[in-house]
C-alpha cells in the first residue's frame, strides 16, 4: 500500500491528529504524513507522552492516533490501563510490528516483542487488526467500529513493507 493512500484512508475517517515516536520501518509513511498539510503530528520523546497528547483529541470530540513501534508498547502498559482503558478514551494506536515472523525477518532484539505483541494486546483487552494492503479499508472500518463501540483504544499492527 502506498503511504499516501494509507494516510488518505485515515483522513477519510477523521484521523488527522497524531503524536508518536518514529519507527524506521515506517519511514516512507512518516515522510508522507509530515508533508501533508491536513495532518497534524506532534513528535514525542516516549510513547506514554504521545498517548497523552493524542488523547487530548477525545476531549474536543475527535479521535487521535499514536504512531509507534511495538517495542514501545511496554512503555504504555500503565498509561493504557490507568488512563485510556479506565476512562474509555478511544484512539488509534498505529504500531510498527518489528520482529514479525521472528528470525530471519528482523534484528534479534525485536524477535521476542514481535512474537508477544498480539498476546500483549489481548491481555490488555485492546482490540487490534493487522493491516493487509488488499483489504485495508475494511480492516480499518472494522477496527474503528470496535473502538467506537467499546470506547477503548485499538491498535493497527503494520508489518514492515506493508506501507511503502
Amino acid at each position: 500500500m502506498q503511504a499516501a493512500d494509507f494516510w488518505q484512508l485515515l483522513k477519510q475517517h477523521g484521523l488527522t491528529f497524531f503524536a508518536g515516536v518514529p519507527d524506521s520501518t515506517f519511514q516512507a509513511a512518516y515522510d508522507v504524513m509530515l508533508s501533508d498539510p491536513e495532518i497534524r503530528y506532534v513528535p514525542a520523546v516516549r510513547e506514554d507522552v504521545a498517548l497523552g497528547v493524542a488523547s487530548a483529541t477525545y476531549f474536543v470530540g475527535r479521535r487521535g492516533g499514536v504512531i509507534m513501534q511495538n517495542s514501545g508498547l511496554g512503555n504504555l502498559v500503565n498509561p493504557l490501563t490507568s488512563f485510556s482503558l479506565m476512562y474509555h478514551i478511544p484512539l488509534l494506536l498505529i504500531i510498527g510490528w518489528r520482529g514479525y515472523g521472528g528470525p530471519p525477518n528482523d534484528a534479534p532484539e525485536h524477535w521476542i516483542m514481535g512474537e508477544k505483541t498480539p498476546a500483549l494486546l489481548d491481555l490488555l483487552d485492546i482490540p487490534y487488526a493487522i493491516l493487509e494492503p488488499d483489504h485495508s479499508a475494511s480492516i480499518l472500518d472494522g477496527l474503528l467500529e470496535e473502538i467506537d463501540t467499546k470506547s477503548v483504544p485499538g491498535a493497527l499492527l503494520v508489518r514492515s513493507g506493508v506501507v511503502t
